[in-house]
């Protein structure tokens, strides 16, 4: 799953470059920036809720296991052999559950400006196109957003490459099935 959020979010990088190229006429294409940039933020849209729900989904899927060994109770969903001695796992899971909160506060933060900012620039832009705002309040907003993606994505890119591990630290320290979250 983390090799198919980082594919999107690549497109997503892409796109948004690509627009950015066309408005400022480095690149000819056949369609203008506004009409790349309806579809591309869409997409952005698209992806960030993905990547966020990633996190959020490992993040909780790691917290229930930690419930379930904190409390003692239910532990035949986690082993079909339950152990005497269940501290090996506590310290394990309470490292899993600081890695996977350490991983949603490195993303998502940057996914929600992104999405602000691509928001905004995105609106005033149509401002821009209705003579509502200058082009300069337009283009700063879309530089902000630009440099939010930029740092947005590398994080992302090395977080879910973090979050991917722990993933399959989880399952296989539990012997979960891979198709199982």
């Amino acid at each position: 799953m983390a090799f198919l959020l980082r594919g999107l979010i690549l497109i997503m990088f892409i796109a948004v470059n690509l627009t950015t190229a066309v408005a400022l006429g480095w690149v000819s294409f056949k369609l203008s920036h506004i009409q790349l940039a309806i579809p591309t933020f869409l997409y952005t849209i698209f992806a960030q809720a993905f990547v966020m729900f990633y996190f959020i989904g490992i993040g909780r899927l790691i917290e229930n296991i930690h419930l379930i060994i904190s409390t003692s109770t239910n532990l035949n969903e986690l082993f079909d052999e339950v152990p005497q001695d269940l501290d090996p796992y506590l310290k394990k899971v309470d490292k899993f559950v600081y890695d996977s909160k350490l991983a949603k506060r490195q993303t998502i933060p940057w996914t929600i400006l992104m999405l602000i900012l691509g928001m905004i620039a995105f609106l005033l832009g149509g401002a821009h196109d209705t003579n509502m705002v200058e082009m300069t309040t337009h283009s700063g907003v879309v530089y902000g957003f630009m440099a939010a993606m930029t740092i947005g994505f590398f994080r992302q890119w090395y977080y879910l490459g973090k979050a991917h591990l722990l993933l399959r630290k989880v399952k296989t320290l539990f012997s979960l099935p891979d198709g199982q979250m």
